[in-house]
């Protein structure tokens, strides 16, 4: 095991419905001096038989929770769709327990917080009308809707997680959050087009830019190094300007 201590600890949020399986290259292709830790909520992935948390604060708590002890070295948080929210959640709620904010934030493919919510009940839709929904936003194997017994399988665990989304309120009273942020978002994305991230911008006080990939929501899932090239840029320069503010 190796005991040097990383630039950087990056934790990726995965998306609705999701795991840390589609991030799975990942580590390999980020610096080899950081630390690169991928997240499944309860009820995904490696946790796929632990009860699912159905609400947005409840579940970024019960994160921060699992990542608390490691937040000993400079961290960034990435999180795609349901991830981006709970990377915020998550930023918002580092400081009420006295812990260290990230240096960097990463927001993908979420549209910026409304007041009223986004207004979209995709948790109510019909099951065939929920298959067609998830077969335009890509990211779900073909696999689980060809399979009756897979779809058995994830469907709840797919309406769970969209009802935390499409549920999910910000706070009104939300302090901007003094940390670097980095949105992104595919061009062709029509729930979460680019132009709805740009919000994101009001709630962090180091607003690095909003880059935008060919795709949909989904726009990394075929090669993912453009987007990784990005944020080996974006992460590292919020780490040097966090470093040149507070050196150790």
């Amino acid at each position: 095991m190796n005991s040097t201590r990383p630039a950087l600890r990056l934790f990726v949020l995965h998306h609705a419905g999701g795991s840390h399986l589609l991030y799975r290259t990942w580590p390999a292709a980020l610096p080899p001096s950081w630390d690169v830790r991928l997240l499944d909520a309860p009820g995904h992935g490696l946790l796929l038989d632990r009860a699912q948390i159905t609400d947005a604060g409840r579940l970024a708590d019960h994160l921060l929770d699992g990542i608390e002890a490691e937040l000993d070295v400079p961290y960034a948080l990435f999180g795609h769709s349901m991830g981006a929210l709970l990377t915020y959640e998550i930023t918002r709620r580092a400081p009420a327990r006295g812990l260290p904010l990230p240096v960097w934030a990463g927001l993908s493919a979420r549209t910026a917080p409304q007041p009223g919510g986004q207004g979209q009940r995709y948790h109510q839709l019909s099951d065939a009308d929920l298959r067609e929904r998830l077969k335009l936003l890509g990211g779900t194997p073909g696999d689980v809707f060809e399979d009756p017994d897979l779809w058995a399988l994830f469907e709840p665990v797919i309406r769970a997680d969209l009802r935390l989304v499409e549920t999910w309120r910000p706070d009104p009273d939300a302090a901007v959050l003094p940390v670097a942020l980095s949105a992104y978002a595919g061009g062709a994305d029509r729930s979460a087009p680019p132009a709805s991230m740009t919000g994101w911008a009001r709630h962090f006080e180091h607003f690095l830019g909003l880059r935008v990939f060919d795709g949909g929501h989904f726009y990394f899932a075929g090669d993912p190094t453009p987007l990784l090239r990005q944020i080996r840029r974006d992460a590292t320069a919020a780490l040097d300007a966090a470093t040149t503010a507070h050196p150790r």
